[in-house]
């Protein structure tokens, strides 16, 4: 039910990408329209087959295929009856991870440097058996094609605000130009929060019984949260949010209305009640 589930949502997040552009070509008229709906097959293509390798990309990962966490999710990945994903390190001080991939088969693990220093193997294991959970339940795709749409969201509202929006080259409504920013803020934050909240608590429940006890990943989440909170993400995109396993970006701030992730203490106190 989980899989037909994100299936679903991965079909509507692709044809909202297609609409999204295929509206803003109409600016432009019919000519624009078409430029746009060619625009959006091209990135439909690209979001389905190569969104992993953005993400990854993005992160600066280098993959390994040796030592201690490349065994630990071998051997995770066994229990969870999963092929073995592709396991990234990025060089990121701030302590996170995140899985992605289109399916099992194409799927890979990340984790920063800053998340090797800071937890012991049982609190890694709960990390990696959480990123797998993902994986199975195929979230993965969702994910990062949730990621692909909130970015352009964004790049489009940035686009309006700079060039403006009008039919026939005119400038548009400044009003309508301010609308459009502001919509485009939101939409992207809601397409995050909308695919992200729910579903940590089933990976957080499946990550638990995948590394063998709830203790090691609820003391992960612990330091992760506190830490985040201290190491920002350098050169975050925004965009990702929803990919890692805890909130990376902080503050007071209006986006924090739309935060991609449940409140940890919630978190844990259901994964340990569970």
């Amino acid at each position: 039910m989980t899989r037909l589930l994100n299936n679903f949502k991965t079909a509507v997040l692709l044809a909202a990408l297609f609409g999204l552009l295929v509206f803003v070509g109409s600016f432009w008229g019919v000519e624009g329209m078409i430029v746009a709906a060619v625009i959006a097959v091209f990135m439909n293509f690209g979001a389905w087959f190569f969104s992993d390798k953005i993400a990854v990309a993005a992160m600066r990962g280098q993959e390994v295929d040796r030592g201690g966490l490349h065994e630990m999710v071998a051997r995770l990945s066994k229990r969870a009856d999963l092929p073995m994903p592709r396991v990234y390190i990025c060089p990121q001080e701030a302590p996170n991870a995140f899985a992605t991939g289109r399916n099992p088969k194409h799927a890979a693990v990340a984790v920063t440097q800053g998340a090797l220093r800071l937890l012991d193997d049982a609190e890694l294991a709960g990390v990696i058996g959480h990123e797998l959970a993902h994986i199975r339940n195929r979230d993965t795709l969702t994910s990062t094609i949730a990621a692909t749409v909130a970015g352009l969201f964004s790049m489009l509202a940035q686009f309006a605000l700079f060039f403006g929006m009008g039919r026939g080259g005119r400038g548009g409504n400044p009003l309508a130009m301010i609308g459009v920013v502001i919509l485009g803020a939101i939409g992207a934050a809601l397409i995050k929060a909308m695919i992200s909240r729910s579903r940590e608590f089933v990976a957080d429940a499946d990550g638990a019984r995948i590394a063998g006890s709830p203790h090691g990943l609820a003391s992960a989440l612990r330091k992760l949260e506190s830490y985040a909170k201290r190491v920002p993400m350098r050169n975050p995109n925004p965009a990702m949010n929803n990919l890692f396993i805890v909130e990376p970006f902080v503050g007071k701030t209006l986006t924090n209305m739309f935060a991609t992730h449940p409140p940890t203490e919630k978190r844990i106190a259901a994964l340990m009640a569970g």
